[in-house]
């Protein structure tokens, strides 16, 4: 396994140095990708970069996460990497957990790594109880619960296939890519291990989520997968019910 963290980053100037630096300080290479963010957080960027093992893909406008991700993951695997741990730019993630996820990604190279989030009071509530519409949704649209949390950007991918689902199909470019691709990888047989991590927002945070559109991304997203779902029950019962027969 050659493994390399992937941040995307917009506006994130004044936070994203601590998190690599943490992340650099338990051996990761870490590959940036500037989501077109502002000048001062370019140069921030261009700074990080100058350090050994720290790569940087810019793009020339602002794509939103979903877009950074899925330039971000073709880069990745580009530059010889197998795996890829997505983490956020503005330290909202408990960078300490990235070794275990790293351990958990050499023990099941052909999983999911998926972050399950532990809040702490600083979560904003509303976007607390708005997660669980998510859950029900990706619950349905899974036949089950093996997948946690689907919002959560605390990840590693194994990028054969990522990159095989997202060259083959169309996903959300903004604040329903992190869903969208868990759902679509499960459908095409990748299983999960969902891992407890401590997650809190700051109070300096940089938030870019848009309550109107990224909810309406969120709704359609859901209806899309609904329907995906509906034409594919039927391989995704056979598998459910031969995974419980072998259990």
């Amino acid at each position: 396994m050659k493994l390399t963290a992937l941040i995307p980053v917009y506006n994130h100037g004044a936070q994203v140095g601590a998190v690599v630096a943490r992340l650099r300080a338990q051996g990761l290479p870490v590959l940036l990708v500037d989501d077109g963010s502002d000048a001062a957080t370019a140069r921030v960027l261009d700074d990080l970069a100058r350090q050994p093992e720290v790569r940087l893909q810019r793009l020339p406008r602002n794509q939103g996460k979903g877009g950074a991700m899925l330039a971000g993951l073709r880069a990745a695997q580009a530059a010889g990497f197998s795996h890829a741990l997505q983490i956020d730019a503005d330290g909202q993630h408990a960078v300490e957990d990235a070794r275990s996820f790293a351990e958990l990604a050499q023990a099941h190279p052909d999983h999911l790594i998926c972050g399950n989030p532990v809040y702490d009071a600083s979560v904003p509530k509303g976007r607390l109880y708005g997660r669980y519409a998510t859950h029900i949704w990706v619950w349905i649209n899974t036949l089950g619960f093996e997948l946690r949390d689907s919002m959560c950007g605390f990840r590693v991918y194994p990028l054969a296939p990522t990159v095989a689902l997202i060259d083959a199909e169309k996903v959300g470019l903004r604040m329903d890519f992190d869903t969208e691709i868990a759902v679509r990888l499960m459908w095409r047989g990748l299983r999960v291990i969902n891992v407890p991590t401590q997650v809190r927002y700051p109070e300096d945070g940089l938030s870019h989520f848009d309550v109107w559109r990224d909810n309406l991304l969120i709704t359609w997203m859901h209806t899309r997968l609904f329907f995906g779902m509906l034409w594919r029950l039927p391989r995704l019962l056979s598998r459910r019910l031969g995974r419980l027969w072998s259990a």
